[in-house]
């Protein structure tokens, strides 16, 4: 199998591309995208660089000129953008370094920011991404890494207070073990929840569908129709937009339209809507 391995250059990404290159199981391409966040992140750049070639490994590097004032989401948006391009173009699945201390902040920040069930099942939405570290944890990777002597750079934003997820981090450093234990099963089966909802919402739900039943979403549980209305967006709306458009559904009268955000718009007919992304 072809892997795009994503190599930020820190320690968890060096280990995971460490241990990749010693299973020989996979083709690996090493991919390094540069946010232009940092001033001095083009070094982080020629450093994964080196590590690839110290590997006999092919590089892949993309650089943005996001500014120091991107935030998190915007440089995770370009940065899959960048390994969804290869990995379409290598035919490859891309591969991260998150682990379980990631597990933990992600869903704490979900938490902090407001969220349902889909904030807590984290790391379960994309077959195209292997994250073989999740069951590692940031001491564990640590460990392997000095006692295999691998060398990585420290990203200095990780010691600001300006990002929410370095907050968060530090108050989950002092979090009691059994704790976090309890944490990792209730996160482990609301990801199994999350594969049996999305299994039955694709038995009402499908991308070839052209039209939905309005009497379908009026007379269900608006809980499953909002998830049901989601789906039939791609999860390109939001909770609020769904519930919108949820009201629009029962209410608004045949040969309308209504604009739901994120590019979405709904057509109404006496009995069927249809889903349109602009």
């Amino acid at each position: 199998m072809k892997l795009i391995v994503a190599v930020s250059g820190g320690v968890d990404s060096v280990v995971l591309l460490d241990k990749l290159v010693a299973s020989r199981e996979h083709e690996l391409i090493v991919a390094h995208f540069d946010h232009g966040i940092r001033a001095d992140s083009a070094a982080d750049a020629r450093f994964v660089g080196e590590l690839a070639q110290s590997y006999g490994l092919v590089y892949e590097t993309k650089r943005e000129e996001l500014g120091e004032k991107a935030g998190e989401l915007i440089a995770r948006e370009r940065r899959y953008a960048f390994l969804g391009y290869l990995a379409e173009d290598y035919d490859a699945k891309i591969v991260t370094a998150h682990h379980q201390d990631d597990v933990f902040e992600t869903i704490a920040i979900n938490l902090v920011r407001g969220t349902n069930w889909r904030g807590l099942a984290v790391f379960g939405d994309n077959s195209e991404v292997l994250r073989p570290q999740l069951g590692s944890t940031k001491q564990e990777i640590y460990d392997y890494a000095t006692k295999n002597n691998l060398e990585w750079v420290e990203d200095e934003t990780n010691q600001t207070d300006k990002y929410l997820r370095n907050r968060l981090r530090r108050k989950l450093d002092t979090y009691p073990a059994d704790k976090k234990e309890t944490l990792l099963g209730a996160w482990r089966s609301q990801l199994e929840l999350r594969r049996v909802i999305e299994q039955e919402v694709g038995a009402f739900i499908s991308p070839e569908d052209e039209e939905y039943s309005r009497y379908l979403f009026i007379n269900i549980d608006d809980t499953v129709a909002l998830e049901l209305l989601r789906s039939a967006t791609s999860l390109a709306i939001t909770y609020p937009q769904a519930e919108r458009g949820l009201l629009a559904i029962k209410t608004y009268p045949a040969g309308t339209s209504f604009q739901l955000g994120g590019g979405v718009e709904l057509g109404f007919k006496l009995r069927t809507f249809t889903v349109k992304t602009l």
